[in-house]
C-alpha cells in the first residue's frame, strides 16, 4: 500500500485530505508542523508527502530542501491558497512534483498523487551504475547509481551502449532512442541526463502515447487559468517543468501532426507560450526522445514530420532487445531477485538449472521490463531459498519446452518416410504459429484452423501438455 504524509497545520484540511485518500488505498499519516513532519520521516518511509506552503514553524521550500537532502526517494507536492507562478516554478526546480492551488478539487489532486508517485518511483528507478574503469569527465561528478531498471551487462551489445551513454551525455545534443517496448529507454534516458551538467536540473518524463489532441497542448506548454472551459488553474507545462533539464518524450511517434507543428516551433525558437498567455518563455531545455516505431517509415507515410525528425535526431541510440544479450539476462535476472528480496523481505538465493535454461531460452517479447516481473512474481510465489520452475509463468516454461522439444525434432534420426515426414511438418507448424500467439492456447487452434481438445491432444504427443 502507498504511503502518503499530510503536513497542514489546518487540523481540518490535513483530516478531510486524510479520510479521502484512505478510502482511495493509500496509508496515510497526518502532521501539522514542520518539526512533526521530520519525526514521522525519520521513523518510516513514504511515497509522498503533500506540503502545504504556509505552516506556522517553517514554509513548504524549506520543507522540500530538508526532504529532498535527507529523502531523496520521496515524492514531494506543496499545497498553497496563493497562486504564484514564480514560486512553483522554483518549487519544481528544487524538485517538487508539482505546485497545486487551493480549493482542492478530489478527481484533481487523486490524479495528481498518482502521477507523482509514479514519477517518483521512476526515478528511483532509473539510475544507472557506472563501473570504476570508466573516466569522469572533466568537472563532472559520478552521479550513477544503482537501479532496478537499467543494469550494466557484460555483453558488447551493453558495453557499447554504455560507451555512446559517456559519449553523448556531456554534450547537449538531442537524442533519439530506439528499440523494441520495455528494453529501457527512460532509464536510459535518465541515465544521459546524470551524467549531464544537467543533472542537478529537473528531468521530466512525459508518455506522449497517452496524450489526446485536446490536452497535448496544456500538457506541453501549460495553461492559464480561465483560458478555456475546465482550466481551473493555472498550469505549468512539461517543458516549462524542465527548464534548464532534461524533457524526456517517450513515444513521440504517437504525437498528432498538429502537436508535432507546435513542437518544431517550440524547438526552433526555444521559446513558449502558454495558452491564455501573451507571455513568451524563453527555454533552455535538452530534448531526448523515444520509440519503438520507425520514424524514417512514418515520415514516408505522411506520419511524421521530417524537419522535427531531424532537429531530435543530433544524436541516436538504438537499445538492443534482450533477447540479443546473452548472459546479460542472468545479470539482469540476479539485480530483479535482490531488489524482488528487499520488496518482499525474502532470501531467495537464486534460480534453478532448469528456470536459467528457460530464462536463456526464451525470446523475450516484453524485454527487461518482462524479466523483471517475471522474477518479482516468482519472488512472490517462492518459499524456499531457489526459484523453481513451477513459480514460472506458463508461456515461459512451455516456450523452453516447445525449445528443447524443436531441438530434438532436429537431432533425431527417423527414416525418411512420407509419414514420419508429415509429422515433423506438423509438429513445426504448431511450434511455429504457438510462439507467434505466446502460447495462447485459443488463438493457436483458430489459427490452425482445429479445436483446442485436437490441439492440446498434439501438444500432449510432443510433450508440451503444459
Amino acid at each position: 500500500m502507498r504511503k502518503i504524509l499530510i503536513v497542514d497545520d489546518e487540523i481540518n484540511i490535513g483530516l478531510l485530505l486524510s479520510k479521502f485518500l484512505t478510502r482511495n488505498s493509500f496509508s496515510v499519516s497526518t502532521a501539522t508542523s514542520g518539526v512533526s513532519a521530520m519525526e514521522y520521516l525519520a521513523k518510516e518511509s513514504y511515497d509522498l508527502v503533500l506540503c502545504d506552503y504556509r505552516l506556522e514553524d517553517t514554509d513548504g521550500k524549506e520543507m522540500l530542501i530538508k526532504i529532498k537532502e535527507s529523502y531523496p526517494g520521496t515524492g514531494v507536492i506543496i499545497i498553497t491558497g496563493y497562486s504564484d507562478i514564480k514560486l512553483a516554478v522554483e518549487l519544481i526546480k528544487l524538485g517538487a512534483y508539482d505546485y497545486i492551488t487551493k480549493p482542492l478539487y478530489p478527481d484533481e489532486i487523486l490524479n495528481t498523487i498518482n502521477k507523482a508517485i509514479d514519477t517518483q518511483t521512476a526515478l528511483n528507478d532509473n539510475r544507472l551504475e557506472i563501473p570504476a574503469e570508466m573516466p569522469k569527465q572533466k568537472g563532472q561528478k559520478q552521479t550513477y547509481s544503482h537501479a532496478e531498471n537499467f543494469v550494466i551487462g557484460a555483453s558488447g551489445a551493453s558495453k557499447e551502449l554504455q560507451r555512446q551513454i559517456h559519449l553523448v551525455a556531456p554534450t547537449t545534443y538531442s537524442v533519439i532512442l530506439t528499440g523494441e517496448s520495455g528494453t529501457g529507454k527512460e532509464s536510459v534516458a535518465m541515465a544521459i541526463h546524470l551524467n549531464s551538467p544537467r543533472k542537478d536540473l529537473p528531468f521530466v518524463a512525459m508518455d506522449c502515447g497517452s496524450l489526446t489532441k485536446e490536452l497535448a497542448g496544456s500538457e506541453f506548454f501549460g495553461h492559464e487559468k480561465g483560458s478555456f472551459t475546465g482550466a481551473l488553474y493555472t498550469k505549468i507545462g512539461h517543458f516549462e517543468m524542465a527548464n534548464g533539464g532534461t524533457l524526456f518524450l517517450d513515444e513521440v511517434g504517437n504525437l498528432s501532426y498538429e502537436i508535432q507543428a507546435a513542437l518544431l516551433r517550440t524547438v526552433q525558437e526555444r521559446k513558449i507560450k502558454r495558452i491564455g498567455s501573451t507571455k513568451e518563455i524563453e527555454l533552455d531545455v535538452r530534448i531526448i526522445v523515444a520509440t519503438n516505431e520507425n520514424l524514417a517509415d512514418a515520415i514516408q507515410k505522411g506520419k511524421f514530420r521530417e524537419d522535427l525528425y531531424h532537429r531530435f535526431n543530433e544524436f541516436s541510440l538504438s537499445l538492443p532487445p534482450l533477447r540479443q544479450r546473452g548472459n546479460d539476462i542472468m545479470v539482469f535476472a540476479h539485480t530483479f531477485l535482490k531488489g524482488a528480496n528487499e520488496e518482499l523481505n525474502r532470501k531467495i538465493h537464486g534460480f534453478s538449472p532448469e528456470v536459467e535454461e528457460c530464462f536463456m531460452t526464451y525470446n523475450w517479447p516484453g524485454n527487461v521490463r518482462e524479466l523483471k516481473n517475471v522474477v518479482r512474481r516468482a519472488s512472490l510465489l517462492t518459499e524456499t531459498q531457489e526459484i523453481q520452475l513451477k513459480a514460472l509463468p506458463l508461456e515461459i516454461s512451455t516456450y523452453a519446452k516447445a525449445s528443447a522439444m524443436e531441438t530434438s525434432i532436429a537431432r533425431t534420426e527417423k527414416p525418411r518416410d512420407l509419414k514420419n515426414a508429415a509429422l515433423e511438418a506438423e509438429y513445426e507448424a504448431i511450434l511455429k504459429v504457438l510462439r507467434e500467439v505466446n502460447f495462447n492456447k485459443t488463438k493457436a487452434a483458430k489459427i490452425l484452423n482445429i479445436d483446442r481438445k485436437t490441439l492440446y491432444n498434439k501438444m500432449r504427443a510432443i510433450n508440451l501438455e503444459g
